[in-house]
């Protein structure tokens, strides 16, 4: 059984309206993609003070469900003693020492370990705190590698509609959402985007079949390559299961004909595995799970169970070749990448999915946690449920037979204005998102069961009827 750290909850709760942790974060804290004016007129901001298990607890007590392991990191749940034990201890030989022409033991052992699991010979692992940095340094060693390689022309990169890699300027330019970067432009120029593969939102006239629809979403980056010429691009970036949008799967050899396309034009593939690996889709990495070998995996989040942030470049021995012998140097890095009691923190993350089968619980468990949320297909608007693994999706739409998705205004009213606030209040952390068509998105941590799926699908059974009485 797990072994998770336990609280005084009287002390942890006690803070409630005695320090008003809401003010003094209203006053002081920049909280991340959020519109801070929402609390201009005395709104509370949600303070999450404890988490055990799958459940996070905010600083009156209330319990929540954490249905999106807290951005999709927390895969072994929370306050795992094992895990905080491990960096305790690493922090007491070494609390922190850069990988910046010294290297230190864990760092080592967790290279190791990745290699380990990779497919093909993506052997050399570049160490970042993010996926987004991991993404960014991709990015950069491949244009690098081709003007050693007298190629200085191939510097274009193509990914795919509504794509989310990061918020860097270098990775905020290989997404593919427009409402995120539209503040931030002019972005890197030379970067391209093709169809995603939302199977339920593709053309009616490649609706009949899911694998040729995978076919011609694949050839569209063919096209795109003519269209800029072979000779100035670079690489295409996607996401097994692409995250943003809605959890769009990749259709039955359609990374296979990407892998084909890159070959065929001398273009690098990379398999954005941010979300993606370390058991969401129930293999340490979801190129393993499709059958396909990138030359470059950029991973974060689950490597650490969101324990400490870490994040990986894991590159093929083509990318690595150049910089083997001789004074090359790849001038990239950052300061806290290969930080050792992160690398302590990934290394016991690891050692625990190892040994207790989660990758194998996972594939195990995931058709019963589609079947679950699948259950809630007799709602008027419900229009699609659609993943992989620990890693679904919920598409809300305003007529079944049709598809007819909401406009601006009617997304934000039930997205913002109210599914993102009941969901929570009745217990449920998850997300309401529009980037592509409005969606409700899960990513339980790793380690729920039946009882957790009944749980998630309660809850969103009764806040998806009260939207349903609201709309129709």
């Amino acid at each position: 059984m797990a072994t998770t750290t336990t609280f005084d909850n009287a002390q942890i709760f006690a803070t409630d309206h005695k320090e008003n942790w809401s003010n003094r974060s209203k006053d002081h804290l920049w909280m991340h993609f959020s519109r801070m004016g929402a609390y201009d007129d005395g709104g509370s901001i949600p303070i999450i003070v404890k988490g055990e298990g799958p459940y996070i607890y905010d600083d009156r007590g209330k319990r929540y469900f954490d249905g999106i392991s807290s951005l999709f990191a927390v895969q072994l749940g929370h306050a795992r003693e094992e895990i905080i034990d491990a960096y305790a201890k690493q922090a007491r030989e070494i609390s922190y020492f850069p990988i910046w022409s010294y290297s230190n033991p864990t760092a080592i052992e967790l290279a190791e370990k990745l290699t380990s699991y990779t497919p093909g010979d993506l052997n050399h692992v570049f160490f970042t705190s993010t996926g987004g940095e991991a993404v960014e340094s991709a990015a950069k060693l491949i244009k690098q590698y081709f003007k050693m390689m007298g190629k200085p022309m191939k510097h274009k990169i193509i990914s795919r509609h509504i794509a989310y890699h990061g918020t860097t300027q270098g990775a905020l330019s290989i997404t593919g959402i427009p409402g995120a970067k539209q503040y931030f432009e002019p972005l890197v120029p030379g970067h391209h985007k093709v169809p995603n593969t939302n199977f339920y939102r593709a053309p009616l006239n490649h609706r009949d079949s899911v694998e040729e629809f995978g076919q011609w979403a694949a050839n569209r980056i063919e096209e795109a390559i003519l269209f800029e010429g072979a000779d100035t691009v670079a690489a295409v970036f996607v996401e097994p299961v692409q995250n943003s949008g809605g959890c769009f799967v990749p259709p039955p050899g359609y990374l296979q004909r990407v892998r084909e396309i890159c070959d065929q034009y001398d273009v690098m593939m990379v398999c954005d595995e941010t979300i993606n690996a370390f058991g969401r889709i129930g293999e340490y990495f979801a190129s393993t799970r499709y059958g396909v070998v990138p030359d470059i995996i950029t991973c974060g989040k689950g490597m650490t169970s969101g324990y400490f942030p870490m994040g990986a470049m894991i590159a093929n021995e083509r990318l690595y070749e150049p910089f083997r012998h001789g004074t090359a140097s790849f001038l990239h890095g950052f300061t806290f990448g290969g930080h050792p009691a992160g690398a302590a923190v990934a290394l016991a993350n690891l050692n625990i999915m190892e040994r207790e089968g989660t990758n194998e619980h996972v594939r195990a468990n995931e058709a019963a946690f589609k079947a679950t949320i699948e259950k809630l297909y007799d709602l008027p608007i419900v229009g699609d449920v659609r993943g992989a693994g620990y890693f679904l999706a919920i598409e809300i739409v305003k007529d079944k037979v049709t598809r007819e998705t909401f406009n601006a205004e009617e997304s934000e009213k039930l997205l913002r204005g109210f599914l993102s606030k009941a969901l929570f209040e009745n217990g449920l952390y998850c997300r309401a998102d529009d980037r592509g068509d409005p969606v409700i998105q899960l990513a339980p941590p790793l380690i729920c069961d039946q009882t957790h799926f009944d749980e998630i699908e309660s809850i969103l059974r009764t806040v998806l009827t009260e939207a349903s009485s609201l709309i129709f």
